[in-house]
């Protein structure tokens, strides 16, 4: 019996593993799309400050 729980202990670590795989490649690009549109909106807005005061 002992026997059987020291190969258990690598199948379980192997499965832990391959769940731990699949969950870290997971597709993580959904709520990029609002937090690109969200950047691009902040480096307009801060090219429209700047181009007023270069009359320095």
């Amino acid at each position: 019996m002992a026997a059987l729980a020291w190969l258990l202990i690598p199948l379980i670590a192997a499965v832990g593993g391959a769940i731990w795989a699949s969950w870290a490649a997971r597709n993580r690009t959904i709520g990029d799309v609002t937090e690109l549109a969200g950047y691009a909106r902040f480096r307009d807005a801060m090219e429209k400050s700047h181009s007023g005061s270069e009359a320095l």
